[in-house]
């Protein structure tokens, strides 16, 4: 099948009031100035079902998952009162839905830590609230088999007066194999050794990164190397990792910075050597390790995908990327990427290097499903606005939802991802509120499946912080920080000072070292927002996946 890709293009998008009234803006700063910026787990009103429904080929797409009686309105620019579904089953009208692609990157929470603890504050375009927010643990309830659970739930900020509230979208996958229990996996690293990869924390830490995997991969797995400057070189084709780590880690200390960076020679020859050595059964990935930051040969995402289009479409080869580096060409990864059906994370030192390549290395290797796509349909009983926070480059037009041809995204063992939506009631309303379906193909059959959940308005009455649920607020903080650091404040919304306070109090309450890290960030942000750089503290990205 050949698959039709709509471009989730790199422009930025104002999510936070972009094109609401005055009025809403205040409101929406009062919800998250209370933490209504919703993630974390608090699993209430669950109606989860599975269906198996063979996706549309060519013509209109099936009709997109309707709430009952209708749909609601999602913000100002979108004013039109549509009817709910009539007996003929017509689709919830586009206004009235939010539909995106799934992403499990978290590149941009990790390299904001690596800036902030440069002492600089990160440039707003490279900050994507939802990858500060799926760089934590969420606690998700997991499906037993393949696919997704569907987890909703929410909360009312502190602030009285409001009639807004938070609901949390939460996908989780079945937890990743341990290392013996995934499947053999087949490697080709393309790595970056142009000379900006010279500075400390780039090649060097790419090599000891490629020495650990090294003694982490089974015998039966089997690695190739090609590195990219100015051209591309195949320093080992497709090896059995058995009876060669020394020949690789020989291979792997030979490298040598040098020249400039044309991404598009190593890429392509990464897949050259990917499909040549393509080994049936097992988990067949192209894993690019760069700074990024071409200049040499072509340099947009689209034109150097579209050179191996056919090898990715007919081996089913995927690209996960893994960025280095103070200066990191943030944009190019993460569309080569998401382009690529793959993922990114970013590493700034051995402990994030041990953490991506042993402890998370099943989830980042092998997919449970392909093309992943999830819809959320309001009702308009009880919905007055709605604003999706984040997942900018990642909209997928309504009506595409069930269009298996238009591309989603790519999801592993272990992986959660967050949706993180305000919303704003009716007055007096009561009942339910929203209703969320995920889409997904098999990774191997490419058979579409799907799993849908509801939330009611009961579910989130209660309060965020001093709420039950620990992770939610720490998710809160974390996807308010991503919006500070974009400059996008809102009226009333807590400053840096008590962001990092909150994160260090959730510290100590979760005994979890990752939200440490996070209140460290905030406090250099804050330090440097008051133009002071006194006592920064550097510190590994983090990038947990439970």
């Amino acid at each position: 099948m050949e698959r039709r890709t709509r471009k989730h293009g790199a422009r930025r998008a104002d999510t936070r009031g972009a094109g609401l009234p005055r009025r809403w803006q205040g409101a929406l700063g009062v919800l998250l100035a209370g933490g209504v910026l919703l993630t974390g787990c608090s699993g209430t009103s669950y109606d989860s079902t599975t269906t198996d429904q063979r996706g549309v080929r060519g013509g209109a797409p099936a009709p997109a998952p309707a709430a009952p009686g209708g749909a609601a309105g999602s913000g100002a620019a979108k004013k039109r009162d549509v009817a709910g579904p009539k007996e003929s089953a017509r689709p919830a009208a586009p206004d009235y839905l939010s539909t995106f692609a799934l992403d499990v990157d978290t590149a941009s929470y990790g390299y904001a830590r690596r800036v902030l603890a440069d002492g600089s504050l990160p440039r707003p375009d490279t900050v994507r609230p939802e990858e500060f927010v799926n760089s934590f643990r969420q606690g998700y309830r997991r499906p037993e088999g393949n696919g997704f659970a569907v987890n909703m739930d929410g909360a009312r900020p502190v602030a009285k007066n409001t009639d807004w509230s938070l609901v949390r979208v939460g996908l989780a996958t079945r937890p990743a194999p341990s290392r013996d229990a995934r499947p053999p996996a087949a490697l080709t690293f393309v790595v970056d050794i142009s000379g900006s990869m010279a500075g400390a924390g780039r090649l060097d830490l790419v090599k000891q990164s490629l020495r650990i995997l090294a003694g982490e991969l089974r015998d039966d797995d089997s690695i190739s190397l090609v590195t990219f400057s100015e051209k591309a070189e195949t320093l080992l084709p497709m090896t059995r990792v058995g009876g060669h780590r020394d020949r690789i880690r020989d291979r792997v200390d030979a490298m040598e910075a040098t020249d400039s960076t044309n991404v598009e020679a190593g890429i392509e020859r990464g897949y050259e050597e990917a499909v040549e050595g393509h080994v049936k059964g097992s988990t067949n990935r192209v894993v690019l390790l760069s700074d990024a930051l071409a200049n040499t040969g072509e340099t947009e995402a689209g034109a150097i995908l579209e050179r191996i289009d056919s090898a990715r479409r007919e081996y089913g080869i995927t690209l996960f990327g893994v960025g280095v580096g103070s200066e990191y060409g943030d944009a190019l990864m993460e569309e080569l990427t998401n382009k690529g059906d793959g993922h990114t994370t970013y590493i700034a030192d051995e402990a994030q290097a041990r953490k991506v390549f042993v402890d998370q290395l099943p989830a980042h290797l092998e997919l449970t499903a392909r093309d992943a796509k999830a819809q959320v349909a309001f009702d308009p009983k009880t919905v007055k606005q709605f604003e999706l926070i984040g997942y900018e480059n990642r909209k997928v037009a309504d009506e595409d939802f069930r269009d298996d041809r238009v591309d989603g995204g790519e999801v592993g063992p272990g992986h959660t991802v967050t949706a993180l939506y305000a919303v704003r009631l009716k007055e007096g309303a009561s009942g339910h509120v929203a209703t969320a379906t995920v889409r997904w193909q098999d990774p191997r059959t490419r058979a579409p499946h799907e799993r849908t959940g509801s939330i009611a308005t009961d579910a989130i009455d209660g309060p965020l912080w001093g709420g039950a649920s620990k992770r939610l607020q720490v998710t809160a903080v974390a996807a308010y920080f991503a919006q500070s650091l974009r400059g996008e404040e809102l009226t009333g919304a807590p400053g840096l000072g008590e962001l990092a306070s909150r994160a260090g109090k959730l510290a100590a309450d979760t005994e979890d070292d990752s939200v440490r890290k996070l209140a460290t960030a905030i406090e250099q942000a804050a330090r440097l927002r008051d133009g002071r750089r006194d006592g920064a503290t550097g510190g590994e990205p983090e990038g947990e996946i439970d």
